[in-house]
């Protein structure tokens, strides 16, 4: 298995490691072209700007290279860095007066995966859009527990510590979300009760 196949979390942490122990900028660079866009949309469904979302994005992972003698002492990078942008936005949202609470029902969420390539079959891409617009109808915590799990693929203890809820809460909220997304999947186009 070469290096572009390996689990998302192992090749985290290699590069890490490289980053870490051989200040190696090429490691650095991949891993800041692999969790930018997640780091950068979760700053988004917090500050709501897109500007602003991209500049505490990229000011986390700029954290990274500059800390990188310390970088081997953080166990969970990619937690480490959601926990980084979540505090960075409220700070953002604080400094300019704007509300500074973290409130899951106001989060406006993007995802990354859903673009449909060309080379697609037709069913393939009908069952992606008839999953996007199911997950686009969750309530937005709902939304953002789906994208960090199933997108960014954090963990759900992970998840409850980056949202300060239980792993209850995560686990009934990611089975409310696929619940939804069964319905759209085997009632395409006729509308559901909920």
């Amino acid at each position: 298995m070469n290096s572009n196949q390996q689990h998302p979390e192992t090749r985290i942490k290699e590069l890490q490691y490289q980053v870490a122990v051989y200040e190696d900028e090429t490691a650095y660079k991949a891993l800041f072209f692999m969790l930018f866009p997640s780091l950068q949309n979760f700053a988004f469904s917090i500050v709501k700007t897109r500007v602003l979302a991209e500049e505490i994005a990229s000011d986390m992972l700029l954290e990274v290279w500059t800390r990188r003698q310390q970088l081997q002492q953080i166990e969970h990078l990619k937690l480490y860095l959601f926990v980084g942008v979540k505090n960075a936005a409220l700070a953002r949202l604080r400094q300019e007066s704007r509300q500074a609470k973290f409130s899951l029902n106001e989060l406006q969420v993007e995802f990354i995966s859903d673009y449909i390539g060309p080379d697609e079959s037709a069913e393939l891409q009908e069952l992606t859009q008839l999953i996007s617009k199911a997950v686009k109808e969750l309530p937005p915590a709902c939304q953002l527990i789906y994208k960090l799990a199933k997108e960014d693929r954090l963990k759900y203890k992970d998840i409850a510590a980056l949202l300060d809820l239980s792993v209850k809460t995560i686990d009934n909220q990611l089975a409310i979300a696929l619940k939804r997304i069964a319905e759209a999947i085997k009632t395409p186009g006729s509308k559901k009760n909920r």
